[in-house]
């Protein structure tokens, strides 16, 4: 965590110059890397067996054997670090879960289907990632939770898997049994690598998801295909993992759930999010895509450090135990 900040300028360079740039569609598994890490086998997430997973919120978690991970990607689509990823995993055969932002799905419809088209599985993570979840009306956090479905069938063509992830884990009874009583299974995690901390490197993110994996022996892994440093440290961290003997469970929906993608679709028009604390997006890109969709350039957003976010937890009483579970009382 104390290494060496990556300046977005130099890492956006180091992408585009081609060290993790994807310029082309992800590679089919025929063209993965000699001794790939590969996906060991392939499990069924159903919201009967599976309402809420990952030990880190909930007393429950994934079937997994020792040495087992499932990877998931929050708060995308965007360019160029989803494509960076897609090309990395695309490379070791590895497949993941991704958990896609509303409106980021609707500046970049052609990821959600480039994910889709990969292989991956994919889940929805609220229209604008708003950190307040447990705050809100039921009311706003259902119209958040359902304007972020909307926005990735506009994009897919058709309805996402029913996966959902509570923006900061900042959840709520309410919203708990809501997810629960519409058969949407809601996912935390097991092991996060403090990728969105905006001093994390690449070293630190492999660092930290090791040893965090390995503390626990199995489970779900949280990373963010948003940030640069996560698009570097990846094709590290798959080879970490393989050196080290784990191997990669890909987490699927029931095959009624199952997406494909459309040959054709119809966006809505991109609005002005109020809320997401942690784009990624260079300016140029900013300002080329409001350019192209008519809608103002929003004001430059800050990232949280550490310090502010380990504040905002301290906050919230209820959140002191991150293993708190409102269902085991």
């Amino acid at each position: 965590m104390r290494g060496v900040v990556l300046e977005r300028a130099f890492v956006v360079g180091a992408i585009a110059a081609g060290t993790v740039l994807l310029s082309a569609p992800a590679p089919a598994a025929a063209h993965c890397a000699r001794n790939a890490l590969g996906t060991a086998r392939t499990i069924t997430v159903d919201a009967r067996d599976f309402q809420r997973i990952g030990t880190t919120q909930y007393s429950q978690t994934l079937p997994l054997d020792d040495r087992e991970v499932v990877l998931t990607f929050d708060d995308g689509p965007i360019n160029p670090f989803t494509e960076s990823v897609l090309k990395t995993l695309a490379e070791e055969c590895v497949k993941a879960t991704f958990f896609l932002v509303g409106r980021q799905a609707q500046a970049h419809p052609e990821l959600v289907r480039a994910i889709v088209a990969a292989g991956h599985s994919i889940g929805t993570h609220s229209q604008n990632h708003p950190l307040t979840f447990d705050q809100m009306p039921l009311a706003r956090a259902r119209a958040e939770i359902d304007d972020g479905v909307a926005s990735v069938t506009a994009a897919l063509g058709e309805a996402p898997p029913p996966f959902f992830r509570i923006p900061g884990f900042l959840r709520s009874r309410e919203v708990e049994q809501h997810l629960a009583a519409r058969g949407i299974v809601l996912w935390g995690t097991d092991a996060d690598a403090d990728d969105w901390y905006k001093t994390a490197t690449p070293e630190d993110i492999v660092a930290k998801a090791i040893q965090r994996l390995e503390a626990k022996k199995r489970g779900i892994l949280l990373l963010h295909d948003v940030q640069p440093a996560t698009a570097l440290a990846l094709p590290a961290l798959l080879k970490e993992l393989k050196a080290r003997g784990w191997r990669v469970v890909h987490t699927v929906p029931p095959q009624s759930h199952r997406p494909a993608v459309a040959k054709h679709h119809k966006t809505p028009a991109l609005r002005t999010a109020r809320s997401w604390p942690r784009t990624a997006a260079p300016r140029a890109q900013q300002e080329r895509r409001a350019a192209q969709t008519h809608v103002p350039r929003a004001p430059k957003v800050r990232y949280l450090t550490k310090r502010e976010w380990d504040a905002m937890n301290r906050r919230a009483p209820r959140y002191a135990d991150r293993r708190w579970d409102p269902y085991r009382r």
